[in-house]
């Protein structure tokens, strides 16, 4: 069985849009595209290439992929990274009926979570996602994804696309790894963990104060 691998940059307040370069994705006036510039050491590098270490097939959405296929066929060959890219196969989350030109590229048709759950029941190698804030909540809400590696940068970006959008469900997880570079940056390695576990820290005989201020709570609701 194939896992899905979901890597991604992120900012403290939870964006991942653009973390490449200014001209990377604008969509809905974003203005910090570039913010992991100047972030980056050999911790960092540490972590990346653990996460490219193993065979993995890429899962992209449509427009993570044409930002990908407008770059790694053209990037420096001797790159490892570019030479991997540019190997495997590159499934693509695309309702658009224009061909996928970069090699080795695969449509996922028009349900790309119910193609994804039955890549995961095939032979072949892991499923990793790059970016692709779309794809993931459709990933996400179909309880697909088995191991997340988030880079959280120490910058607070206040608008744009998110790792964990408003219709994300309530989940939860366990931290298995966690370092910090030079720089500021936590490198994070996560799996499921089950449902949210809730539990109370009230008294046990509530004051009038605390049954006052619940049912101020419930008329302001």
């Amino acid at each position: 069985m194939r896992k899905v691998i979901a890597a991604a940059f992120v900012s403290l307040d939870g964006v991942m849009q653009a973390p490449g370069g200014p001209e990377e994705d604008p969509t809905g006036g974003f203005a910090q595209g570039g913010w992991t510039f100047g972030y980056w050491d050999d911790a960092m590098g540490q972590f990346m290439g653990e996460t490219f270490s193993r065979p993995f097939d890429l899962l992209l959405g449509r427009k993570t992929y044409e930002i990908f296929a407008a770059h790694w066929p053209y990037a420096d060959p001797a790159d490892p990274v570019t030479e991997r890219f540019n190997a495997v196969t590159k499934y693509v989350a695309t309702s658009s009926p224009e061909p996928l030109a970069w090699a080795n590229s695969v449509s996922l048709g028009a349900n790309a979570a119910a193609e994804v759950a039955r890549l995961k029941q095939t032979d072949g190698p892991d499923l990793l996602t790059q970016g692709s804030s779309v794809l993931l909540q459709a990933l996400f809400a179909g309880d697909l994804i088995d191991e997340l590696r988030l880079m959280t940068f120490p910058v607070i970006l206040g608008r744009g696309k998110r790792v964990f959008g408003s219709g994300v469900k309530p989940s939860g997880l366990k931290l298995e790894t966690a370092t910090t570079s030079s720089t500021g940056v936590v490198l994070s390695v996560y799996r499921p963990a089950g449902e949210v576990r809730t539990g109370s820290f009230q008294l046990a005989e509530p004051s009038e104060a605390e049954l006052a201020r619940r049912e101020r709570m419930r008329r302001e609701n």
